[in-house]
């Protein structure tokens, strides 16, 4: 929205009258189209009308200003306003210096593009004609005019239909209404540069808040280098290392040498955001002054049991624009730390949407601790921060980087399902002809396709496809808004979203994506649109910040990630070794044991079942067991003959967040001397990474398998590329995701200095080379053992502390 460079806070035209004078109500339910269609259609209808005005007409004419102002703490700053005026209709002749000066009457031009029918407004929207306004009052300034005519030219994309509505304005006039947008506006910028004054003098005298463990101090060093030299880097970095104030440390120190403006904090899991939440506060004990938010997903903290955001069904939504600015500056004068319950609070204070109202917040804070979406996503990210190719001093610290991979590939994928073509053409070939041949063009692409297509099949492209899908999609929201408040329209809404995705993945698909269609389980023909190799996308995020620091503690092997994520090989890379005692641990290895799919049967089902009491009986005490999949673990399950000493709990695949917090519970339950509790778990489930047993809460993480995923024509499809790509495929598609969640898996036991536990992998491919490579560092020794010798390695590993 705005920047701050040493004295001078620099906003555009569009961004302060968009914050300082949307007003009305939050009004979703008629949904928008293609970014990138807007974008292009507005452009090519500013340009028809701007050659079509005449010589008197002069286009994109930048128009700038500076204010001078003085903050409560006596900070003298500039306000500068800039932006482009579309048009500006007068005579101009040079005057004596040779700069442009207008003869006679001039008007301010500000064309908008609307996807809906122009002809039906009956006045200008005040955020337009307010934009229009700033132009016209900083033309009028600076070339000493006595009176200017604004006026707002709206066309509707696809017709190009035009209306027109002008008002003229003394100096005088527009001077005064100028003066108090600027005046109502100073509140915010005065806020600005006196809290950046009191985060930078607190900045100075902070210390790292502890004595720094080993390798911690080089890792602060190499991330504060990285955010100076505007890299990227990537950190394998163990438990133990305190990654999370490693990371943060240096990035709130390097805000104070004016390196950086915000911080983006970015997790997959909502259990990270607390440990980045708790991170922050332990700063601000030790005299940080910096504000922080945490952005909860819109369904998450919508006021209604099913979110529905118009002023009919929901009373935030209803004048939202109207009272947000004063709840926005309410919250962040008077606290700290936004996080969800502040949200909540003010929110129902003012009687605003909590969701939107964060996001605005957001704009006002120093950190932002949010999921990878919000940065990533190009249907969820912060369009105020990186729309358009906007670029900030942004620190991106991406937490569990390892997910992001998987994570990317699914957000920059597309589907578009042949049934919902013929579903939405059903429901509107009554009341719209038009439309429903559209959507029938499009059927019948699909259908070309599906008969060319037995069970799975790549595609070179898609021909007219797209363009097909276009104009059903524009047709479908003229549609929308004939029968808006409607039912069809709501019923409608899905399939319109899974265009509207389908075509913003398109316009950005390159080399690095998969076109192929296949069918469901139901026998539904789909086709997709497979971002196999992230990276570029991700890349093009990464630009619109200043440096960007991937971190995880099973971010191996590294080269892998540098290639799907950043997609440099040059980039930087650190591996933080463990400060734990590696002979806290034991790494054991069943050699007579196997996980692989032309083995699973009872007899090697009973084999884990006795490793797994030939553990636990050597050593009673708290366990959990990783299995390659639900079906395995209920076998396993099924046949585990447990006695009075040992208690088994199993996870199922339908647990809420109270199972969740019930199961792990468990584990914080005292036991009796020689009793044991065993947790059954899935591989890459919500036990697997995320959570902190400590002590003696865990004592033991068993691993059953290589983690490989499940044959699956996507896998398989990723496989191929990858091959194709001259790499080995199978590695990129199967072991190393496989080879992640063991390590995922086996994080659960060491979690502090004094922990102590064993980490056992049932199967005989840990012994191989393949995966031994693949070991983090702080495994520096392995013991390979049979299921009638692991008793007498966990007695000797235990015997070791008597």
């Amino acid at each position: 929205m705005y920047t701050v460079d040493n004295n001078e806070f620099r906003i555009s035209v569009r961004n302060l009258v968009e914050f300082m004078c949307a007003e009305g109500d939050i009004d979703n339910s008629e949904p928008g189209v293609s970014d990138v269609s807007v974008m292009q259609e507005g452009a090519r209808i500013h340009r028809k009308i701007q050659h079509s005005m005449g010589s008197r007409y002069h286009a994109e004419v930048p128009l700038k200003i500076s204010i001078p102002l003085s903050s409560p703490l006596g900070i003298e700053y500039e306000l500068v306003i800039e932006g482009r005026a579309d048009g500006i209709i007068a005579d101009l002749v040079q005057d004596e210096d040779g700069s442009n000066v207008p003869d006679g009457p001039v008007i301010i031009d500000e064309i908008k593009t609307m996807q809906n029918d122009v002809l039906k407004l009956n006045e200008p929207i005040k955020v337009h004609k307010a934009q229009a306004m700033v132009y016209g009052y900083i033309f009028a300034s600076k070339k000493s005019l006595s009176e200017i005519t604004i006026q707002l030219t709206y066309a509707t994309a696809k017709t190009d239909d035009i209306k027109r509505f002008s008002e003229d304005f003394t100096f005088d006039e527009i001077k005064a209404w100028f003066d108090k947008l600027i005046n109502d506006f100073k509140r915010w910028s005065d806020y600005t540069f006196d809290e950046r004054l009191r985060r930078t003098e607190s900045i100075q005298m902070l210390k790292f808040p502890y004595e720094y463990r080993e390798g911690q101090k080089n890792l602060c060093i190499g991330v504060y280098k990285a955010i100076e030299n505007s890299e990227s880097l990537y950190i394998q970095a163990p438990t133990g290392v305190g990654k999370t104030l490693s990371t943060v440390y240096p990035s709130v120190m390097s805000m104070g040498q004016n390196m950086a403006d915000k911080i983006f904090y970015l997790t997959s899991k909502t259990i990270t955001r607390t440990v980045a939440e708790d991170t922050f506060e332990l700063l601000r004990e030790n005299g940080l002054h910096l504000r922080t938010v945490t952005l909860t997903a819109k369904d998450k903290i919508c006021v209604l049991e099913e979110r529905n955001c118009n002023p009919v069904e929901c009373e935030c939504a209803k004048g939202h624009f109207d009272r947000v600015r004063d709840a926005v500056y309410d919250l962040i004068t008077s606290e700290m730390v936004i996080d969800r319950d502040k949200i909540d609070e003010y929110a129902k204070k003012h009687m605003v949407c909590p969701f939107e109202m964060s996001l605005d917040v957001s704009y006002w804070c120093d950190g932002i601790i949010c999921d990878y979406n919000y940065v990533f996503d190009p249907d969820a990210s912060l369009k105020r921060y990186f729309a358009s190719g906007i670029k900030g001093d942004y620190i991106f610290l991406v937490d569990e980087a390892h997910n992001l991979v998987d994570r990317a590939r699914e957000m920059y994928s597309a589907v578009l399902r042949k049934e919902n073509v013929l579903n939405a053409k059903k429901l509107v070939k009554e009341l719209d002809k038009k439309l429903a041949a559209s959507l029938e063009r499009v059927n019948k692409k699909l259908l070309e396709m599906k008969r060319s297509c037995d069970e799975v099949r790549v595609f070179d492209g898609l021909g007219t496809l797209p363009a097909y899908v276009e104009t059903a999609m524009s047709n479908m929201q003229k549609f929308m808004e004939k029968h808006r408040g409607q039912p069809v329209v709501n019923d409608c809404l899905d399939f319109f979203f899974e265009m509207r995705h389908f075509l913003n993945m398109y316009d950005c698909a390159d080399e690095k994506y998969v076109y192929y269609a296949d069918y469901d389980e139901n026998g539904d023909f789909l086709l997709h649109l497979f971002c196999v190799d992230p990276s570029g996308n991700i890349k093009e995020r990464m630009k619109q910040g200043r440096s960007t620091i991937f971190f995880s503690a099973t971010l191996l092997p590294v080269n892998y990630f540098k290639e799907m994520l950043s997609g440099d090989l040059e980039d930087k890379a650190i591996y933080a070794h463990s400060s734990f005692d590696p002979d806290n641990k034991r790494v054991i290895i069943a050699k007579d044991a196997t996980s692989r799919y032309t083995r699973r049967n009872e007899t090697e089902y009973l084999k884990v079942c006795a490793y797994i009491k030939n553990i636990v009986q050597a050593k009673p005490g708290k366990y959990m067991v990783f299995f390659p999949s639900y079906t395995y673990m209920k076998n396993v399950s099924d046949l585990f003959d447990g006695n009075d000493s040992i208690r088994l709990i199993v996870q199922n695949n339908r647990m809420t967040e109270k199972d969740k917090e019930e199961f792990l519970d468990n584990f914080s339950e005292s036991l009796g001397k020689d009793e044991s509790l065993v947790g059954f778990c899935v591989l890459g489930g919500i036990f697997s990474e995320g959570i902190d047993l400590k002590h003696d809460s865990l004592i033991g993480s068993i691993i059953v398998g290589t983690g490989l995923p499940m044959i699956c024509r996507e896998r398989n499809i990723l496989r191929d590329y990858f091959n194709d790509c001259g790499k080995d495929g199978f590695n990129y598609a199967y072991v190393i995701p496989g080879m992640n969640k063991v390590l995922q898996a086996a994080g659960r036991v060491i979690r502090t200095d004094t922990d102590r536990g064993v980490i056992v992998l049932i199967d005989d491919r840990f012994l191989s080379k393949e995966y031994e490579k693949m070991f983090p560092r702080e495994w520096n020794q392995v013991f390979s053992v049979t299921v009638e010798s692991v008793s007498d390695c966990v007695t000797d590993f235990w015997d070791y502390f008597l």
